[in-house]
């Protein structure tokens, strides 16, 4: 090997040496740089697990406030008087409580039972099998992707979606449990929807969750855009009979409130007489129970109707119902030309209200000079559908103007039919507050108390014939139907209340003995 050889052989091996040397520290420099962000990443993960599981801990203890100070006060209670001492205090707490029950069950229930009921239905109940019922029900959300299915031929591309049930492992997001108020016959279950759900979701599946809860109804309640209330009823409050209100306790009435019956939650139905929402339709078969509802309020109003303040005026087609009562109504019509002039004469004392009040006040103030006028339409649909065309217009007619400029003069329409279809009472859209009893169709339900009502647990045709009285309300404020049971009104109650009214001078309108327009008493 000669010299330059040898030269470039040490010189590549200097080059090589350098290389090498710079490579170990590169490597050197590098393995210090990734340790360093090593542990920089386990640190920030730690303290930022740490925040996260702080932020978790604080957001439970500030939402089940209750639970976490009992469990505080437990830990302190067992760490400095020991566990004899609770022991005991449980135990006595215990032996308190189950003597107050039995003492008095709607004091404790008022008091505290409805609250420990609440607490244990939703940690023992709720939170661990309503997810359950609501997947079983379909009310999840899957985070599965959808397929799509690619399938090529001699002439082209055809492209196929694919729709599969998501399995593999997939995400399940169910609503989440906010909170749980349990009463002395419902659970209100508070739920979050997750997106791509809205309560519309809910209403369909009802009866499904339902049937998953063990209970024979659950009405869904729309509180946010996102919340939702399931309302799950553990025992019926109005299986039994309802009395109406007694004579002799109805010194003073508010007529926007008047008693009525009772209510699936166990309070009072009020309806008013006067004010929005007054003119009132009420439809159910026969038997179910409109005669209750067209009395009981009259009962409870009975100290307004003495006093002048309220004057009853009837149409009753069937000439059964109303006679009975005869001298607690001002007007009584039973034909198609008598309802007529029952209209008549109501629209010419609204005429004069318009003339005399026009341009003075937007409401007619209720006096005894100017009463509350209430007309009790029985069977309306005896006259509007199924009697001769000029009177069927001419009773459609007025009415219609009773309903649409009566509010504000004092003037009410209550209305009662076997058959709600449209024919049989062409306005029955006027009518904002909405009575369905039992009925014999599905369909009815919607005709009375508007599309959906049905989903949203109106069942109005699954009542049963021995529960007379007992419907659903539209019109209360609310988006959801209401269960109601209208106070039962004897037969001796209401010849009881024709001799409350007519003692105290009931004025009675001889219609046939009108001259010139004038009223000539009975």
């Amino acid at each position: 090997m000669n010299a330059n050889g040898i030269g470039l052989l040490l010189v590549g091996g200097g080059v090589l040496g350098v290389v090498v040397w710079l490579l170990h520290k590169l490597g050197r420099a590098l393995a210090t740089i990734a340790e360093v962000l090593a542990a920089t990443a386990v640190v920030f993960i730690a303290l930022w697990s740490a925040v996260k599981m702080l932020v978790w801990l604080g957001k439970q203890i500030f939402t089940h406030w209750r639970t976490s100070l009992g469990v505080l006060a437990v830990m302190a209670w067992w760490q400095w008087l020991g566990w004899p001492s609770f022991a005991i205090t449980t135990g006595s707490v215990a032996v308190v409580l189950m003597v107050w029950r039995l003492l008095d069950l709607v004091s404790f229930d008022r008091c505290c039972g409805r609250f420990l009921r609440a607490w244990w239905l939703r940690w023992f109940t709720y939170a661990r099998k309503l997810p359950g019922w609501l997947h079983a029900c379909g009310l999840s959300i899957s985070d599965g992707t959808m397929p799509v299915e690619v399938t090529v031929n001699l002439v082209g591309r055809r492209r196929k979606a694919v729709s599969r049930t998501a399995g593999g492992g997939a995400a399940v997001q169910v609503s989440k449990v906010l909170g749980v108020r349990s009463g002395p016959s419902w659970d209100e279950v508070r739920v979050r929807l997750v997106p791509g759900q809205k309560p519309e979701d809910f209403d369909d599946a009802a009866r499904a969750l339902a049937v998953a809860r063990k209970v024979t109804r659950c009405q869904v309640r729309e509180l946010e855009p996102d919340v939702v209330s399931l309302d799950f009823q553990r025992r019926d409050l109005l299986k039994a009979p309802v009395d109406c209100a007694e004579l002799a306790a109805v010194d003073g009435v508010d007529l926007r409130r008047v008693f009525a019956g009772r209510t699936e939650y166990g309070k009072d139905w009020r309806l008013p007489l006067t004010g929005p929402g007054a003119h009132m339709l009420v439809a159910g078969a026969t038997g179910a129970g409109k005669n209750s509802v067209m009395w009981c309020p009259l009962v409870s109003a009975a100290s307004a109707i003495r006093a002048g303040t309220v004057r009853v005026s009837g149409i009753d087609p069937k000439g059964m119902e109303l006679a009975y009562g005869r001298g607690i109504f001002a007007r009584y019509g039973v034909a198609g030309k008598e309802a007529i002039e029952v209209l008549d004469d109501l629209l010419d004392g609204l005429e004069s209200r318009k003339r005399e009040f026009a341009g003075r006040t937007r409401n007619v103030p209720i006096s005894t000079d100017y009463p509350l006028e209430v007309l009790e339409f029985d069977e309306i649909g005896a006259l509007t559908k199924y009697n001769d065309r000029k009177t069927r217009e001419a009773i459609v007619e007025r009415v219609a103007i009773l309903t649409t400029q009566g509010r504000a003069l004092g003037y009410t329409v209550r209305g009662y039919v076997q058959e709600p279809t449209k024919d049989t009472v062409p306005v029955r859209e006027l009518f904002p507050r909405r009575v369905c009893l039992r009925v014999t169709s599905k369909t009815h339900v919607g005709m009375v108390l508007g599309d959906g009502a049905y989903e949203r647990g109106a069942w109005a045709n699954r009542i049963e014939e021995s529960a007379a009285g007992v419907g659903y309300i539209w019109g209360e404020g609310i988006r959801e139907p209401l269960r109601v049971r209208a106070g039962w009104v004897p037969d001796e109650t209401v010849k009881a209340l024709e001799n409350y009214v007519t003692n105290g001078g009931a004025h009675v309108i001889d219609l046939p003995a009108r001259r010139g327009g004038e009223e000539v008493a009975a």
